[in-house]
């Protein structure tokens, strides 16, 4: 049987190209200078959630999915209508309070003065049973008078404590009624892009439900991974440089954030320098906030890219990995 010839050299021909493409890409990464070591990742910005903190019907949602918010500004509004009824009998309860002192206070001012005059009448009284000129019944009715309004003054005192105490309670209400209020209107809790919308207006969430997912475009890294000899000659703080994938023109300058302090076995899904090296330590680069700030509708949390790193501290960039950056947003 005569097997066709050009089909089987087409196959060779593109098993050539890619194994030349391969070589190609492992021998760029080996002519690296010995003190830079790479790794590739993928971008990460921190993610924030918000959340209603207490069970309720969501009323209105403000952003959309990509939207950029700003730190404490309003996203979203949960229905209040329970808590502002309650809010407005604390506040009645409070004022109740508030009178009942007031009462308290004036009956206090009454029977203080009644007292001391019934205290001067048993003076007198006592004296002119001393000079013979009163009886000694003027003088015990005198001093029942007086034992009487002074114990009206202990229990007006008394009363006063209680719609003091009274009042601090009905405040420390109305209080935390106002704080579960404030809780209703969600706010976004740092600037950043809207991930995900997850609840719509009209859904019940329960405490803790999720509405937003929001991702800080201030505070973006991409984790690789490095073999232990590279990672232990790595210091916190040292240079960095990120390629993306989607833009390989442009360098990104960042700094090594974190460097694991225990080791782990090579992920599957990240391609080391050296696949002999089995022992693998987890190194986050950051980028700094001000650059992402230039760049915050250019960060797109995913996209994959390599990194390098640099291994001592007197070493040098090569020219292709010089920073250049696109043109800022602002």
């Amino acid at each position: 049987m005569k097997v066709p010839i050009r089909p089987i050299l087409s196959v060779l021909a593109v098993v050539a190209l890619l194994a030349a493409g391969g070589y190609a890409w492992w021998d760029g990464r080996s002519r690296l200078p010995e003190d830079i070591a790479v790794g590739n990742g993928r971008i990460e910005a921190e993610i924030v959630h918000v959340a209603s903190k207490s069970a309720g019907r969501v009323v209105e949602v403000r952003v959309q999915e990509g939207d950029t918010v700003e730190a404490r500004q309003i996203v979203a509004v949960m229905d209040s209508r329970e808590l502002q009824a309650s809010l407005a009998r604390a506040r009645a309860e409070l004022a109740q309070a508030g009178e009942d002192k007031a009462e308290a206070e004036a009956q206090i001012v009454e029977k203080t003065s009644l007292l001391r005059f019934a205290e001067r009448e048993l003076e007198r009284a006592t004296e002119l049973l001393a000079s013979g000129h009163t009886a000694q019944e003027r003088v015990d009715q005198r001093r029942a008078e007086r034992d009487s309004l002074a114990a009206g003054l202990r229990a007006a005192r008394a009363r006063k404590a209680a719609a003091e105490r009274a009042e601090e309670a009905d405040q420390a209400e109305v209080e935390r009624i106002q704080a579960q209020l404030d809780d209703t209107v969600l706010r976004a809790p740092r600037a950043g892009r809207v991930q995900y919308r997850l609840a719509e207006p009209g859904e019940v969430l329960a405490a803790g439900g999720r509405v937003l997912t929001i991702a800080d475009l201030t505070d973006v890294t991409m984790t690789i991974f490095l073999p232990t000899l590279e990672a232990g000659r790595l210091a916190i703080g040292s240079e960095a440089r990120i390629v993306l994938n989607a833009a390989p023109e442009y360098v990104f300058p960042a700094r090594v954030g974190f460097v694991a302090d225990t080791a782990q076995f090579t992920p599957r899904e990240v391609e080391t320098r050296s696949e002999r090296d089995k022992l693998m330590f987890r190194v986050k680069l950051r980028i700094a906030p001000e650059l992402l700030r230039q760049y915050a509708e250019r960060v797109k949390p995913g996209l994959p890219g390599d990194a390098y790193v640099l291994l001592a501290p007197d070493a040098e960039w090569p020219e292709n990995l010089a920073v250049r950056l696109p043109p800022a947003d602002r």
